[in-house]
């Protein structure tokens, strides 16, 4: 193995990939819908790795401006994700969702903070171990970042690469925990509270008629339907578009054809027997009266009108607050359906009485004319654009460095957000506007997802290696059951202190809070899992806030950890 080793260490981009692709391929194993996912598969198989090649006398390391690299472009592509949300967040019902987001990250920290220095565990744990218990991996990077801005003084002896090696060592020992735990807590504490979760989402999905709009699979199932009809009842002969749309509100004739050639749907073109009507609306509506104007036809002239499947981004103020039952009465009812709502990047389940909010992202099919009419009253169309604005890539990046830059005194030093704060940050900013402006800085989601997968696995898996080598000479059983008991704690109590007051003092849904709880730790693996074990989607609708704000939080308060721990 000694020259596979070595040819690794003198190959540092083979090694690198070989680290990456082995931790994407770990983390996609699972054992009951359970699993280590890439990010924690990268810090075992990186330190794994280094561990095994010193074993033969060969030390594996990567250079540190390319891991800083990597976290950098994440942290800023985090504050892409999570900026509109964030900021939306701040205002109305949100407000419960951000306060039990700051609650759970607060209590995290304080948690692992007490611990570090209760059972005096060396430098770098409390990083990691709130990382780790907290399911933020971004954490390991701000808690670096205090080692390498000499905010944290280190005891005598010990070296910078040692501090971080005790950051990946308490992650890995803290997060299977961390992850296995807040999901069972959160399907499981209705249950524990003496609370039907699953009848609380039902009568919710009642109140507020929600349904599943993130498409539980293909089904052929469809809401809108556009048909063709020849007229042959006497009734509708004779009768204006306008006057058959005032008897009949729920449908709309969005064309006509007359031998064969189709005349438009004006509202003043009279109806004439043999003529082949369009009719547009929901497919309950198009089913409940079969022969109101006569036989289906399939019929290319009428049927051939331009169809559109857009994404809206609500821009309009006087929008805001207005639930999608309310527009049932507008022109363009029937006339397109609503696929999916998106809200700070994550799906949410959506329903008639939901309320629109700010930057909403709504995902419509239907009439061309129809979602047109729908983007200019609710805001702007955004149409998918595969480029990226790489000017404003660059802008976005200096200012966020020059934002880290800035320092205050505190603790007895200057601190400051740091580069990885001030991207965070940066990115917030730059999304806010964009969201709002729409004419420049266009960063489409699959672009955005490559800056944080490929630059959070590449940066723990750099970690993963350069901390391999020193985790035998640190780790000792005592301190490896003390990281665990910390971390064990540090996860299970804050979701029980949040679901407590979501549900005693704020008196929210319980189908809702297991969202919210989910949020608040900022996994989705947990509402994921909640949906599941209710069999609805409601859980999704408290999870959007939450996890923006505590997104944030926790992976600035890996900095602040290691302040404190001190």
């Amino acid at each position: 193995m000694q020259p596979f080793f070595t040819f690794l260490q003198q190959n540092p981009y083979l090694l690198l990939f070989f680290v990456v692709g082995l931790a994407v391929y770990i983390g996609r194993a699972s054992i009951k819908g359970y699993g280590l996912g890439m990010v924690a598969g990268a810090i075992v198989v990186g330190a794994g790795l280094a561990v095994w090649s010193s074993s033969y006398g060969v030390k594996l390391e990567l250079n540190n401006f390319t891991k800083s690299l990597f976290y950098y472009l994440f942290m800023y592509g985090v504050g892409l994700r999570v900026g509109p949300s964030f900021l939306n967040s701040l205002r109305g019902d949100g407000i419960k969702f951000v306060f039990l987001a700051v609650v759970s990250s607060v209590l995290g920290l304080a948690l692992v903070v007490m611990f570090a220095k209760l059972f005096d565990l060396p430098t770098g744990a409390a990083g990691g171990m709130l990382a780790g218990s907290q399911t933020m991996s971004a954490a390991i990077g701000s808690a670096e970042q205090a080692i390498t801005s000499g905010v944290v003084k280190l005891p005598e002896g010990m070296k910078p690469e040692d501090a971080t090696g005790m950051i990946a060592l308490s992650y890995g020992i803290t997060y299977i925990w961390g992850t296995v735990g807040i999901i069972l807590i959160c399907k499981y504490l209705p249950r524990w509270w003496g609370i039907d979760a699953k009848a609380a989402a039902k009568k919710y999905e009642k109140d507020f008629g929600v349904k599943d709009l993130e498409g539980g699979g293909l089904t052929g199932y469809r809401q809108f339907g556009l048909r063709a009809y020849r007229l042959e009842n006497p009734a509708q002969v004779g009768m204006s578009i306008a006057k058959f749309r005032s008897i009949h509100p729920e449908y709309r004739i969005v064309n006509v054809a007359r031998g064969g050639e189709p005349q438009g749907a004006d509202p003043d073109l009279v109806l004439q027997k043999g003529d082949v009507v369009a009719l547009g609306g929901t497919t309950e509506h198009l089913t409940d009266k079969m022969g109101l104007i006569g036989p289906e036809v399939a019929d290319t002239a009428a049927l051939g009108i331009p169809m559109d499947q857009a994404d809206i981004l609500v821009t309009n103020k006087e929008m805001v607050g207005r639930t999608f039952e309310s527009f049932r009465d507008t022109a363009i009812a029937g006339q397109l359906q609503v696929t999916k709502v998106e809200r700070g990047g994550v799906p949410l389940a959506a329903g008639l009485k939901t309320e629109l909010q700010r930057m909403d992202i709504v995902s419509v099919v239907g009439l061309k004319s129809a979602v047109n009419e729908l983007g200019e009253m609710w805001g702007r169309i955004a149409r998918s654009n595969t480029s990226t604005d790489l000017l404003t890539l660059a802008v976005g990046m200096i200012l966020g460095f020059l934002i880290g830059r800035i320092e205050f005194p505190a603790f007895g030093a200057k601190i400051g957000l740091g580069n990885a704060g001030g991207l965070l940050l940066s990115g917030v900013i730059v999304s806010s506007i964009v969201s709002r402006l729409r004419f420049f800085g266009n960063t489409p989601n699959a672009a955005r997802n490559v800056l944080e997968d490929l630059g959070l696995v590449v940066f723990v898996s750099i970690v993963g290696i350069n901390a391999g080598a020193g985790l035998l000479a640190q780790l000792t059983g005592a301190i490896a059951l003390k990281i665990f008991i910390a971390g064990f704690i540090a996860c299970t109590i804050p979701p029980f202190i949040v679901w407590a007051i979501g549900f005693h003092v704020f008196k929210i849904n319980p189908a809702v809070l297991m969202g919210g709880v989910a949020g608040a730790r900022s996994h989705s693996g947990p509402c994921r899992e909640a949906a599941v074990e209710i069999q609805s989607t409601v859980p999704w609708i408290g999870f959007p806030v939450a996890y923006a704000v505590s997104g944030i939080l926790l992976t600035v308060f890996g900095y602040f950890a290691m302040i404190l721990a001190q």
